[in-house]
């Protein structure tokens, strides 16, 4: 007979308020201390046995943006990308806050692939799936 073996892209543990509270405080503190001035907010929430965590960027437009037959001002336009989320992770629970497996958000199919941490282990903290993701802030 096999052992059971934990999947770390299936099943979880619902997170308590206390859970949420902590967690997302830990990630709001880490996002400012190692990438303040990369993002205009962030967006840490939660459902059931996942952690969602997106960023707001305050969009770049050229100066003579927008083209005369464009459908929308400037202004507009603006306020659309500062309010349009960059998906960076997802979190899943299993009852140890030092160890949630992570799943990139994947544009080019716009879902959540299972990806692994940089020590090459499924499970991590939920500041290293943010230092993981960060990579959409770079730009």
């Amino acid at each position: 007979m096999s052992p059971w073996v934990r999947d770390p892209n299936s099943g979880g543990v619902k997170i308590s308020e206390k859970v949420r509270d902590r967690v997302k405080q830990r990630i709001l503190q880490y996002a400012e201390t190692h990438y303040s001035g990369k993002y205009i907010r962030l967006d840490v929430r939660f459902r059931s046995h996942f952690c969602y965590i997106d960023a707001y960027k305050e969009p770049y437009l050229a100066p003579d943006f927008p083209p005369p037959d464009f459908p929308e001002s400037r202004a507009e336009y603006l306020e659309r990308l500062r309010n349009s989320p960059i998906h960076l992770c997802r979190l899943r629970y299993f009852g140890d806050e030092n160890a949630w497996s992570f799943a990139f958000y994947a544009y080019s199919n716009e879902k959540y692939k299972l990806s692994v941490f940089n020590n090459g282990d499924f499970y991590g903290t939920p500041e290293e799936a943010f230092e993981l993701s960060a990579i959409y802030l770079q730009s």
